[in-house]
């Protein structure tokens, strides 16, 4: 069992990296070595992470299996748990920072994007997140469809700084 303690978690998902090794294990499990391959990484400096990451419970390791020169390899597979930490400073741009490395791989047929200015009342900027905290919590609780394709997504919603109306000068 693995001590809450929101700061230790928050400090082992502030790393770019370690997102991306999240996101390689969900699916299937991974080796240090499978994952350092796939990020172009050392394995030392992954297998770093890796630790960080399973002292947290967010991979977990599975059973040992035999590589294909007879030596032994740990499996780590993501737990979920990334998905329910609560936000902490910085978690916006290490998210970002993932998403941006992830889709610079992806191929480019494979993305499809929307940027949109809206104007929403309190009421319904409130409805809008309850929506779309429910469709993301719901796809996070599916079991992966057996033959599909691996997707990732990023939903990022802001204050439009740049929109908001400049108080007028007194006396102007």
């Amino acid at each position: 069992m693995i001590e809450p303690d929101p700061d230790a978690d928050a400090r082992a998902l502030a790393s770019t990296l370690r997102l991306r090794i999240l996101r390689l294990c969900l699916d299937e499990a991974r080796t240090n070595r499978e994952i350092a391959e796939r990020l172009g990484k050392n394995p030392a400096t992954v297998l770093h992470h890796v630790r960080t990451l399973v002292d947290r419970g967010f991979l977990v390791a599975e059973p040992v299996r035999r590589g294909a020169r007879g030596s032994r390899e740990v499996p780590y597979r993501s737990t979920g748990k990334s998905w329910r930490i609560p936000p902490f400073p910085g978690k916006q741009q290490v998210m970002v920072n993932a998403f941006l490395e992830e889709l610079a791989e992806a191929p480019d047929d494979s993305v499809q994007m929307t940027r949109l200015g809206v104007r929403l009342s309190p009421a319904e900027h409130a409805e809008l997140l309850d929506r779309i905290d429910g469709f993301f919590a719901e796809l996070a609780e599916r079991e992966p469809t057996p033959g599909g394709d691996p997707y990732s997504m990023l939903f990022a919603m802001h204050l439009d700084a740049g929109r908001i109306a400049e108080p007028a000068e007194p006396g102007a």
